[in-house]
């Protein structure tokens, strides 16, 4: 049997957009094995075609220079007796190189800036990316065709009481890594509280998602009858989560591509990063893309954005056009009508 290695530690939104191409891999008939880190283990444990080998990434990424070569060395002594058909670690920083220096493989690639077979090209979705790169093909792929991987094996119970009225869930922080904030890519916490009193006011149910670093955005909502789920779920347990609401409301942040492999629908809002590259391609998928007529727009390049300080392309997205948005989504879900994934811009 075929053997493929694949280096990739996180961040959540990356490792849920390489998976259809591992897929892919799987089912022309290689073994895989994935080399993660310690925030994503818990998701990838849902795939039963998947053999892990996790690493202590913090470590290795930000550890002081004895527990970087202390983790390095455990990485290298599990990988160092096999035999890889492929080696793919996917990472434009050189340095990432040296995780699989004892590896052995037919063929080994990383990512690269400088030559276009190995670079994630702007504007095309990274799934499709991971799959040309991994695959190596590029004569186009359809929305339906690399559509995210649900897991096969989700732990029960689910996290949420079964829901006897319309249940949108919101995602008001997130857009951290373990490197750096990436604040430019949330919309406001304001913006999803005033949402959250719009929904409300109907009389539907409002809960909020989040990791356990995003506490601070807490005191925006506490006056409001919310189900607070920040901190307090796995990411199996968030896809669960989002497979009992309705629709998922979040900025590009890690919970929209946990969404993405749920049944609900998604609003995705953007501003500096291109939805073209990350918003989840399956259907009942809308991205708001704010910032029309910014001539930054998008200012992300893969790892750092323009020195913004007021972040107008996503104030340029208003809760109407959100709620506009949800409306629509939920009233072609119910009717059983073909939705697309799709793009707007904000009306300026």
């Amino acid at each position: 049997m075929r053997k493929a290695l694949l280096i990739k530690f996180g961040a959540i939104g990356d490792v849920i957009m390489l998976l259809p191409a591992a897929r892919a891999l799987y089912e022309s008939g290689a073994h895989i094995d994935w080399v993660c880190g310690s925030m994503v283990q818990p998701l990838l444990e849902c795939y039963s075609w998947i053999s892990l080998l996790p690493a202590d990434d913090r470590k290795i990424l930000t550890g002081n220079p004895w527990e970087r070569m202390s983790s390095i060395a455990d990485l290298w002594r599990r990988v160092s007796g096999e035999r890889y058909d492929l080696c793919a670690t996917l990472y434009y920083d050189d340095r990432y190189k040296f995780l699989s220096l004892p590896v052995r493989a037919a063929k080994k690639l990383t990512l690269s800036r400088s030559s276009r077979d190995r670079l994630l090209i702007p504007g095309r979705n990274h799934a499709d990316e991971y799959a040309r790169i991994l695959l190596g093909k590029d004569d186009g792929w359809s929305p339906e065709s690399i559509a995210p991987i649900r897991p096969d094996r989700l732990p029960g119970p689910p996290p949420l009481p079964e829901k006897s009225r319309t249940r949108v869930a919101l995602v008001p922080a997130g857009a951290s890594n373990m490197l750096r904030q990436q604040a430019l890519r949330r919309w406001s916490a304001e913006s999803y509280a005033e949402l959250a009193k719009v929904l409300l006011a109907r009389g539907w149910e409002v809960v909020l998602l989040g990791g356990p670093d995003d506490a601070w955005v807490r005191p925006y909502f506490e006056s409001l009858a919310v189900k607070d789920c920040i901190g307090a779920l796995t990411l199996p347990q968030v896809i669960m989560a989002c497979d009992q609401c309705d629709v998922v409301v979040s900025h590009d942040t890690g919970p929209l591509h946990l969404a993405g492999l749920s049944h609900a629908a998604i609003v995705g809002l953007f501003g500096p990063t291109d939805p073209g590259n990350f918003l989840p391609r399956r259907p009942y998928v809308t991205g708001i893309w704010g910032g029309v007529n910014f001539a930054c727009r998008p200012c992300y390049d893969g790892r750092n954005f323009a020195p913004c300080k007021h972040n107008g392309c996503m104030e340029q997205i208003s809760t109407q056009l959100v709620m506009r948005e949800i409306d629509s989504l939920l009233e072609r879900k119910a009717a059983g009508l073909a939705s697309p994934p799709r793009l707007i811009l904000p009306e300026v």
